[in-house]
């Protein structure tokens, strides 16, 4: 493993931020720390960086200790590259300038050979005579990795890296850099509170609360199969059905599923349903069309079924039903999560009532 982040604890005066945080990537992963802020993901990167002391457990890169209790590696020596929130390039300098800021230590022909490599991986050719300031803003967060990659890190950390661009670059921004980084093959963690942001770019996504990781998981069994219920709404829309096991089945206002591994005969459960989980289906369970939001090539439903219950619904938008319209419904979920009733007492509100 490239880096191995083993039960590490971390705090300021009395309190701890982090709370036995524990994941690992390879070479070429791309693994996130998502969270609400205050939750300690950022702490845990500047840990990884060098800038912040442990309290408990370890942190290896290229199986080297960097970090312990009683032991931290300076973080020039950790070959780790860091691409900041708002970029922090040097504006006096050209962009080419700004990408071979850390390669002092190669001859001149090696070094420009690393900055024409990069400018071309990140999209910059032609641009390597310009300043910062003659660049959009996602050009400039291409310089930035540029930069940080051009000493060839064994990992390198992002800290909120689109924070600072629109929606649409945002969306951009993310597809290519996740491309560049494939291509170069360099464990990346990163730091969002953003889920869209994380399950976009990330082969590994961790969730944390108050200092502990709740699931180290791919976006999609993140998505789908929830370690409990924070997780759960967290990662998106939803809502809950009750449902009840009788023999290998699961009875709900849907119908009947099969039951997911072994439940005590007549527990009662909250089953967990996804927007996507829900298709249209002339010969389903009738529901009553409560609110619907448009969404281009969708539509967001929140339908109200016949037990009184209400979820949400996300259809194709030829799919096309008016408020206090009557439809049939079918669930079909690949994965079935159950929670006991006593987590399931609130949850993201799927489409608000005031939604055309």
């Amino acid at each position: 493993m490239i880096l191995e982040v083993d039960d590490i604890q971390l705090g300021y005066d009395e309190e701890l931020v982090i709370r036995g945080l524990s994941f690992e990537l390879d070479a070429g992963e791309i693994g996130c720390l998502l969270g609400a802020s205050g939750c300690g993901k950022t702490t845990a990167l500047r840990a990884v960086a060098g800038f912040e002391p442990l309290r408990g457990g370890v942190i290896r890169i290229n199986g080297q200790v960097a970090s312990t209790p009683s032991f931290r590696m300076a973080p020039e020596k950790r070959s780790v590259g860091m691409v900041f929130q708002d970029h922090a390039l040097f504006p006096h300098l050209r962009v080419a300038d700004n990408v071979s800021f850390g390669l002092r230590k190669l001859s001149r022909a090696d070094k420009q050979r690393r900055v024409d490599e990069l400018l071309e991986l990140a999209g910059l050719e032609g641009l390597g005579h310009r300043y910062p300031h003659e660049l959009s803003g996602g050009q400039q967060q291409r310089v930035a990795l540029a930069r940080a990659l051009a000493p060839a890190p064994a990992v390198l950390l992002m800290d909120e890296p689109f924070s600072n661009l629109d929606t649409r670059l945002r969306r951009r921004m993310g597809e290519e850099i996740r491309a560049i980084l494939k291509e170069r093959g360099t464990a990346t963690l990163i730091v969002t509170h953003d889920q869209h942001e994380a399950f976009a770019l990330a082969d590994k996504v961790g969730l944390l609360r108050d200092g502990r990781m709740l699931q180290w998981d791919s976006p999609y069994l993140l998505y789908h199969e929830p370690a409990n219920h924070y997780v759960a709404a967290f990662t998106g829309r939803g809502s809950y059905l009750n449902a009840r096991v009788e023999g290998d089945s699961l009875i709900h206002a849907l119908g009947i599923s099969p039951l997911p591994g072994r439940r005590p005969p007549g527990e009662e459960l909250a089953l967990l349903i996804r927007p996507d989980d829900i298709r249209p289906d002339s010969q389903g369970r009738q529901a009553t069309v409560l609110a619907r939001q448009f969404q281009g090539a969708q539509i967001m439903y929140r339908l109200r079924l016949e037990t009184g219950e209400e979820i949400a619904a996300l259809f194709p938008s030829h799919d096309d039903y008016d408020k206090g319209q009557h439809i049939g419904v079918t669930l079909d979920a690949q994965h079935l999560v159950l929670f006991p009733t006593s987590q399931a007492e609130s949850f993201i509100n799927p489409v608000s009532s005031e939604a055309d």
